[in-house]
């Protein structure tokens, strides 16, 4: 990351509101004149990934672009990364990888499948072989583009168009297609011909970890698809759930929401997966950080 701020709270919020309602190939124009080159698109490769892939190879053949390898990706994963980069000639893709040694650590400590035992372990695997490679790569930009959307799930539907990246330096953390959805990256996948990955021809709807992803089955939700473990049907998709949480909290958005009477406010006790153990202490130890704000909750 450079040693001078980037952009301020301030730019990122009028810059947000200035690119609302527009493409996210203008926002991806702007971002990569901008920050260029210490700029990359992340991708895990779902549809989301290889829809701004397409877009920023549009606008830049140069562009860098990143992933992480897990250890523990399916094998369709890899003969996607092959058909990218058949598709985009000379495409900049950098798969990331977890340091050998950490990982040799955990396994000879909990077992190779210690995500099964329980969500701390689940977390645990994901910090090792995913979150640090990432953090690692993250360390070395000043803005980086992802695919999220705001309808992928609720800790997700506040997210803006240009945000402060907090949990990694403060750097730039951009997401074009914060207004789509997913029908619109499906057509726009569909219409230009980029190439997806092959399980969602097989009823996955959200691909990771092989062990940790499904087809769903019918009159399942979406979320259904990812971290199944191989035998617990009440997990959580989000396997930052715990800290994705904290960093909700501490940005307001839930007082904001209890003070306009939003009655859609995340309730632990709706909240259906063994991620609950991890977040109910969290709830009270930020009730009696801030009681008179969270009285209510």
């Amino acid at each position: 990351m450079s040693t001078f701020e980037l952009i301020d709270e301030l730019e990122a919020g009028e810059l947000s509101v200035e690119f609302e309602g527009e493409e996210p190939e203008t926002v991806l124009e702007w971002a990569i004149e901008r920050f260029s080159p210490r700029i990359g698109v992340s991708t895990a490769l779902q549809i989301d990934g290889v829809a701004i892939i397409d877009m920023a190879y549009r606008l830049d053949q140069g562009i860098h672009v990143f992933s992480v390898d897990t250890g523990r990706l399916p094998a369709e994963t890899h003969v996607l990364i092959d058909q990218l980069r058949d598709r985009y000639p000379g495409l900049n893709l950098e798969v990331l990888a977890p340091e050998e040694e950490h990982v040799r650590r955990m396994v000879e400590r909990k077992g190779r499948d210690l995500f099964r035992e329980s969500v701390e372990n689940r977390l645990l695997c994901c910090n090792v072989r995913k979150v640090r490679p990432l953090t690692r790569h993250l360390a070395t930009l000043d803005a980086w583009i992802t695919g999220l959307r705001r309808d992928q799930w609720a800790t997700r539907t506040n997210i803006r168009k240009v945000e402060i990246d907090h949990d990694h330096g403060a750097i730039v953390k951009l997401n074009p297609l914060a207004e789509w959805t997913k029908d619109e990256v499906w057509d726009y996948v569909r219409e230009n011909d980029v190439p997806y990955h092959p399980l969602y021809d097989q009823g996955y709807t959200s691909i990771g970890c092989a062990p940790c992803t499904r087809a769903i089955r019918p009159g399942e939700a979406d979320l259904r698809s990812r971290y199944d473990g191989g035998r617990n049907k009440t997990d959580c998709k989000n396997t930052c759930c715990a800290n994705q949480l904290l960093r909700f909290l501490s940005d307001h958005r839930i007082i904001r929401r209890h003070e306009e009477g939003n009655k859609n406010r995340p309730d632990l006790a709706d909240h259906r997966c063994n991620c609950g153990r991890i977040l109910r202490p969290l709830f009270s130890k930020f009730r009696k950080r801030h009681h008179s704000r969270f009285s209510a909750l």
